[in-house]
């Protein structure tokens, strides 16, 4: 194996983005070098560590045992640099806090926790994504997110992993109000007739929606759209009949509003949790322990407004 002194920054970057893409010729393209650049860059790479990273997987690549080990180690250093560069530069000191969101709470929980954030750190920066659970979980594990803020994650999905409950939430049919009337009426009936909007197969409450049509006798949907967008489910909606499965949390601006408006359909079994995940063992940074720290009041309060806006109705 060559000294590690051999390492430079390019390494580093073009190594996180094959990773990340998945391909050669794409991680090529994101970088601006030629594709023969970048695999000669992951060979020099390869030889430094003295163990293959990747390897051929159908038309593009995947890390092998030994890549997905190093790439953990890869984007934090990449992320020391940077840090690193911007301290010299005059700027903040320390990284963004990278925090993944599962879009249901995208729209809901992590903007107030964010303005609260932002408000008691003028000086500091959030990097916020949004995604499938899955695909923000891998991200966190691999070190590529500080935390994830999402429903409880499946138990084989836990390991190496830790979750803190933040708050709950349940699925709701939500229809537009004009149609409510129609779909009140016979709301099974309907049901079969209307585009649906779905989560997709593989997302986190995917099979918690199939196990409630089971529960409720419902009719399978016939003409489906699947989606995690919540733009889009909002502009559907808004244009044209329809039926969104969705997290309340999601649109309960809109439920609140009088815009939208759930059907009258038992979800109780859909009640999880909503919280903050967390690599097991890790220390998170002390910005990173801030927003988490804003995530848990940021729920409470809304826990609070929901109570006291029930005991009002």
């Amino acid at each position: 194996m060559n000294s590690p002194s051999r390492l430079r920054l390019r390494h580093l970057e073009v190594f996180v983005e094959t990773a990340r893409l998945g391909s050669v010729s794409r991680a090529a393209e994101w970088l601006n070098l030629t594709q023969p650049a970048v695999s000669r860059t992951l060979r020099e790479l390869e030889a430094t560590c003295g163990a293959p990273l990747v390897e051929r997987f159908g038309r593009g690549v995947r890390l092998t045992a030994g890549g997905e080990v190093f790439l953990r180690h890869a984007i934090a250093g990449l992320d020391a640099m940077r840090g690193g560069v911007a301290a010299v530069a005059g700027e903040r000191d320390a990284a963004p806090v990278r925090v993944g969101a599962l879009p249901t709470v995208a729209t809901a929980l992590v903007p107030d926790a964010a303005w609260r954030y932002l408000r008691l750190n003028p000086s500091a920066r959030l990097s916020i994504a949004s995604g499938e659970q899955d695909m923000l979980i891998d991200r966190l594990r691999r070190g590529g997110l500080d935390l994830v803020v999402g429903r409880l994650p499946a138990p084989e999905d836990m390991v190496s992993l830790a979750f803190e409950p933040l708050s709950h939430d349940s699925v709701v049919f939500v229809v537009a109000a004009r149609d409510v009337e129609r779909f009140r009426t016979a709301p099974r009936e309907a049901l079969g007739d209307v585009v649906t909007l779905l989560p997709p197969a593989g997302s986190i409450i995917r099979p918690v929606v199939d196990r409630l049509f089971m529960e409720l006798g419902l009719p399978r949907p016939r003409h489906v759209i699947e989606t995690v967008s919540d733009s889009f489910g909002r502009a559907f909606l808004r244009r044209y009949s329809a039926v969104w499965i969705i997290s309340s949390n999601v649109v309960a601006p809109e439920l609140a509003a009088g815009e939208f408006a759930a059907l009258p359909l038992d979800t109780a079994s859909t009640l999880g949790p909503i919280g903050l995940t967390t690599r097991a063992g890790d220390t998170l940074s002390p910005d990173a322990a801030a927003f988490a720290d804003s995530l848990r009041r940021a729920a409470r309060e809304r826990q609070t407004s929901a109570a006291a806006a029930g005991a009002a109705g």
